[in-house]
């Protein structure tokens, strides 16, 4: 699962996994949100970092960090705080010597990006113009050819059909204004069909350097970081797991243990997708997740199988696959 320059990338983002209006289903761990009419939503969010890699469907899990107020802190906590206190908690478990952070562009924060370097991570986040008019106004006050280079591509995208990729790229560009602005190195890519209509724009900041030879591999890495949302908390939250349910809140820490066991459910299962060939030919065969889960629920609510290979065996005689495959007349 490694991307350009063989880094493995490990994606940033925050989900809810709790709320309520109640005036009574609240706790001291609990962030708010005030509505203008005067409601207030009570509820937990957290960090659920990734590995991702543009190569491959799945995701796997790492260990969640709770967006949860902190002692001595007036401010409620918040998602940048919460991926400071994962790197400072996490970085030696989970470094390999070549691991970059993806984020959103809430990530391509100066502060922040200083301390994916202090732990020994690249990074490769998301940079709007809109929230970074210097940098954007460094860049276009470039010269074109010397310190702004280009290039133009023509690939085949969906449905086979042809598109342009134009890439722009600058090196040392300061990320904030002042003396102490961190340099960073910044890459720009529009995607357009051949009639000239814009398909996809974006544009990157990474610590890493940019040419010709990689800028098109570093911003398919970059766009790799909208895995944590597709294959991950929206797998999550759609697809069987139920993670915007609310379980259970309890008096102190519930809410984030069974946040926590559908996280430990979630990387058991991919791990069986990449690692037990039974269990892929089950879910391929089922369809949906979601059926998936139904068909183990009602199975075990009235057999009992004394190995997860039995079960996997008896699903595979039912559904006439793999050994117990009909051959075709």
């Amino acid at each position: 699962m490694r991307a350009v320059g063989g880094t493995r990338l490990i994606a940033l983002d925050a989900t809810w996994y709790f709320s309520s209006q109640s005036k009574n289903v609240h706790c001291p761990s609990c962030s708010c949100l005030r509505h203008a009419e005067g409601q207030i939503t009570h509820f937990h969010s957290a960090i659920t970092p990734v590995i991702v890699s543009p190569g491959h469907a799945q995701v796997v899990s790492l260990r969640p960090e709770f967006i949860i107020p902190q002692d001595g802190q007036v401010k409620q906590d918040c998602e940048i705080n919460a991926a400071k206190r994962w790197l400072a908690a996490h970085a030696e478990r989970y470094s390999t010597g070549n691991d970059t952070l993806l984020g959103d562009d809430l990530y391509a924060h100066q502060p922040f990006c200083r301390q994916v370097l202090l732990h020994g991570f690249h990074f490769l986040f998301t940079c709007k113009p809109a929230s970074h008019p210097h940098l954007t106004r460094w860049v276009e006050a470039l010269e074109p050819g010397r310190d702004l280079h280009s290039l133009k591509l023509r690939v085949k995208g969906k449905g086979n059909r042809w598109e342009q990729h134009q890439y722009r790229w600058a090196q040392g560009v300061p990320l904030t204004e002042g003396e102490d602005a961190l340099k960073v190195n910044w890459c720009e890519v529009t995607m357009t069909d051949d009639n000239g209509a814009v398909l996809y724009r974006n544009a990157f900041i990474t610590d890493g350097p940019i040419s010709a030879r990689n800028v098109a591999g570093l911003v398919v890495a970059g766009r790799a970081r909208w895995k944590i949302e597709n294959e991950n908390n929206n797998v999550l939250k759609t697809k069987g797991y139920h993670l915007e349910h609310n379980f259970g809140h309890g008096k102190k820490h519930l809410a984030s243990l069974l946040l926590t066991m559908n996280l430990l459910a979630f990387a058991l299962h991919t791990l069986l997708e990449v690692s037990d060939a039974s269990y892929r030919l089950v879910r391929a065969a089922v369809g949906a997740r979601r059926k998936f889960f139904q068909h183990l629920e009602a199975l075990t609510t009235y057999l009992h199988f004394e190995t997860w290979e039995r079960l996997m065996d008896f699903m595979m005689q039912g559904l006439e696959i793999g050994p117990y495959a009909v051959p075709k007349s």
